[in-house]
């Protein structure tokens, strides 16, 4: 395993050893102990399973404090462009994104830390997405951000008129009527 920095603090990219022969591939697509020997120690207890079409556009989400979430996610079919927003205040990263594309072919996972904003959008006609998370959902904490706020400035790759969204994640408000509660 490959622990990947990316330019927003605590924020990974996640490369397996993958191997690989004529029969197929195996990898290990969790090991807490190889997190450990690179200084990240989470205790997850929810797994998370989705199918979406193309378009499909699920973010941006948070949970707050004392419910906030780590998720460690992935694609097992199809392919994502996977999106985080460090929304903690006072981050020298604040308010700033990083994406990248999650697909079952290139087996990359995203180890994103409480205190972000995550979503993704399907970039294949359909995909099965899985994430790992450290606190159970709590709906009385669960905030949003729109995806398409303009000071975030994110480039979800589809054509806008392509983008399907839920009743919950049309009504996401900016950054600035958003409400969350991190602090870096």
């Amino acid at each position: 395993m490959k622990l990947i920095s990316t330019p927003i603090n605590d924020l990974f990219v996640i490369e397996p050893t993958v191997f690989q022969d004529n029969r197929g591939f195996f990898y290990e697509s969790y090991n807490a102990q190889k997190l450990k020997d690179h200084n990240i120690d989470y205790h997850f207890i929810q797994d998370n399973h989705s199918k979406s079409s193309y378009g499909v556009l699920r973010g941006l989400h948070y949970q707050n404090n004392p419910y906030a979430q780590t998720k460690l996610v992935r694609v097992t079919q199809g392919k994502v462009l996977d999106v985080a927003v460090d929304i903690r205040k006072g981050s020298p990263t604040y308010l700033q994104h990083f994406s990248i594309e999650l697909s079952a072919e290139n087996k990359l996972q995203l180890l994103i830390p409480k205190g972000f904003a995550h979503g993704f959008v399907v970039l294949s006609e359909t995909c099965e997405f899985l994430y790992k998370c450290d606190n159970y959902y709590n709906k009385s904490s669960e905030g949003g951000i729109a995806y398409n706020d303009a000071s975030l400035n994110i480039d979800w790759k589809i054509p806008k008129a392509d983008i399907i969204l839920s009743e919950k994640d049309a009504i996401n408000p900016t950054v600035e009527n958003a409400n969350f509660n991190f602090s870096y």
